[in-house]
This record gives C-alpha cells, sequence and structure tokens, in this order.
C-alpha cells in the first residue's frame, strides 16, 4: 500500500500528471464537439431525405 501512495504521489507531484489530466479534458472537449457535430449532420441528412420523400410522392 505504502509503494502504491508514493507511486501516485510521484505521478501527481511531477509534470506527467496535469499533463496527462489536460490531454483527457482535450480529448472529452473533442469528443464532444465531434457528436454533436454529427448530430447536427445527422438531423440535416434526414430533413433532406424526408423532403426529397415527399416530393417524389
Amino acid at each position: 500500500m505504502k509503494s502504491l501512495a508514493s507511486k501516485l504521489q510521484r505521478f501527481l507531484v511531477t509534470e506527467d500528471g496535469p499533463t496527462a489530466v489536460e490531454y483527457a479534458v482535450m480529448l472529452a472537449l473533442i469528443v464532444i464537439v465531434c457528436l454533436t457535430a454529427i448530430q447536427a449532420i445527422g438531423t440535416n441528412a434526414s430533413t433532406t431525405f424526408q423532403n426529397i420523400a415527399d416530393q417524389l410522392d
């Protein structure tokens, strides 16, 4: 247990810990933006295809 605690403390004290957290936050934001964009594109495509189908009827 002492070894795990010392490794965790060393990880948090060095620059690796904060850097890893920063990258994780940036990755999460990129994923959120991508999912939002994909949802918007999907909605627009669905509306377009529905309009085309309505005109063909």
